[in-house]
């Protein structure tokens, strides 16, 4: 027989899950301590030897470019008169 929602008892603590979940995040933490200083100098040689450094784009060095497409202001044409404005005109 199954549980019906409306009968449900709510939230009780699993102790038995939760004792789990802290043995196996004390089993990770003694595996990986070890290995922690290894992987910190992999990383410190990697950056040192094999890793480019790339410039990160920002908007200062963007706006700074010299050779950034700049758009240029829009210019007002010049209305030509034609000459039936002109002798309206006058």
């Amino acid at each position: 027989m199954s549980t019906k929602v409306s009968e449900s008892t709510g939230y009780v603590p699993n102790v038995q899950m939760s004792a789990f979940g802290y043995v196996i995040a004390a089993v990770l933490v003694i595996v990986m301590l070890p290995v922690l200083p290894i992987l910190v100098l992999a990383w410190i040689l990697w950056r040192v030897f094999v890793s480019e450094e790339e410039m990160e784009s920002s908007y200062e060095t963007w706006r700074n470019d010299p050779n950034r497409k700049r758009l240029e202001p829009p210019f007002e044409e010049e209305e030509e008169e034609t000459e039936e404005e002109a002798e309206a005109e006058a």
